[in-house]
């Protein structure tokens, strides 16, 4: 099943650093955050990636075809004309696409703009600056359950964005609102599971994902929350990265679920 990770965005409330690079190519331990949401994936077994890009979309591309001068030790040698020579070769078994989606497509383009790379199959999304410990297999599992269009993970966090009305019965997202003072109400934190239908409801590159597509799949009773209340955290800020940081050099990044 093929991950799709939007990562096409300006990053502009971080922008005192992804003015230089996409925000997720803004590294948390010396590696992009994007490194860090595919080796999620790729722990529970899924490592095709597509990669939403737009804005330097050619740092995201040059860095995966530079990915052995990333990981690996390299002696330059030259003595005899130049040869590259990889110590202690580190690789993923990963597939990755890197699709230029438009400098200002919004994300509901960007996921139709990937359409000829995903087929008639179902497959995940999500966002390219937020990590969590959500169990990706019990993501899938509870999408297989319920037979609905698309499955959304909810995260419940202090409140910046818009939030979702959830039934307690059967987790059936009914509506989404903008957020209120005295709201304790679960967002949106991305890791979604869509069936290929979900194409359908996307109209063209100014369609945002979060807004039209899933408004409509929530009246339609097509949308269902995976309810995760373990650990989430969108890198949106530069005090949201700095905590990041800090968590990784603990040691006990709650994400971190891979072995070194």
């Amino acid at each position: 099943m093929k991950v799709v990770i939007l990562a096409g965005g300006f990053g502009t409330r971080i922008s005192e650093e992804s003015q230089y690079k996409p925000k997720p190519m803004l590294e948390i331990g010396g590696m992009p955050i994007l490194w860090h949401i595919m080796k999620e994936y790729s722990f529970y077994g899924f490592n095709e990636f597509v990669i939403c890009a737009g804005y330097k979309q050619h740092v995201i591309k040059e860095w995966f075809a530079d990915y052995y001068l990333h990981t690996s030790d390299i002696t330059f040698d030259f003595t005899y004309g130049l040869q590259t020579i990889v110590h202690n070769k580190h690789s993923e078994p990963w597939k990755v696409t890197v699709v230029d989606t438009g400098l200002n497509t919004m994300t509901g383009g960007r996921i139709k703009r990937v359409q000829p790379f995903i087929g008639n199959e179902t497959f995940m999304m999500t966002y390219g600056d937020g990590v969590s410990d959500v169990n990706i297999i019990e993501l899938l599992e509870f999408h297989k359950s319920h037979g609905k269009i698309a499955t959304l993970t909810s995260v419940g966090v202090e409140q910046r964005f818009g939030v979702l009305e959830i039934s307690e019965e059967d987790n059936t997202v009914h509506s989404f609102r903008e957020k209120s003072d005295c709201d304790g109400a679960r967002i949106n934190g991305g890791y979604m599971v869509l069936n290929p239908e979900v194409f359908s409801f996307i109209d063209d590159d100014t369609t945002v994902f979060e807004k039209k597509p899933l408004e409509k799949l929530a009246s339609l009773g097509e949308l269902k929350s995976y309810c995760h209340n373990g650990f989430w955290m969108c890198m949106d800020t530069k005090r949201e990265k700095d905590k990041l940081e800090q968590l990784w050099a603990s040691g006990k990044a709650p994400w971190k679920k891979w072995s070194d």
